[in-house]
């Protein structure tokens, strides 16, 4: 008995536990892209002040970084809204406040997207700050 009861456990998860990463994770891409948009706009006063070729093709990788990275949050934001919906299918379904394996393994697979989109936007975040205070 008490195999089946630990089976149970490890294939279902508390909604309320998912909810609480989902809205942390949504709440970051949002400041995220918030600071993307700042990034950007530093980047336009830098080429604004800055016309060397050097300096242009600098510019030119960054926006195309930030425009990347702006589009990775707008999947991430859907994909997470996505589980967020299924998860409070199945909750309703089940009335019990658990969702299964397979959504957990969904929110994990996310999670791991998230910590791999902070990561980068971090690196590009510090590099770009190398950058402006070279160039400002």
């Amino acid at each position: 008995m008490n195999k089946t009861s630990n089976s149970d456990t490890l294939s279902k998860v508390s909604i309320t536990h998912m909810n609480n990463a989902h809205n942390d994770w949504l709440r970051a891409l949002n400041f995220y892209k918030d600071e993307l948009k700042m990034l950007n706009n530093r980047l336009t006063e830098i080429a604004k002040k800055n016309t060397g070729k050097e300096v242009m093709i600098a510019i030119e990788h960054f926006e195309n970084q930030l425009r990347i990275q702006v589009e990775n949050i707008h999947l991430l934001d859907h994909e997470i809204k996505a589980n967020v919906k299924k998860a409070a299918h199945e909750t309703k379904a089940s009335g019990a406040g658990y969702i299964d394996g397979i959504l957990f393994t969904q929110h994990n697979e996310l999670e791991t997207k998230f910590i791999t989109e902070e990561k980068i936007i971090n690196e590009l975040r510090h590099s770009f700050n190398q950058f402006a205070a070279e160039w400002m």
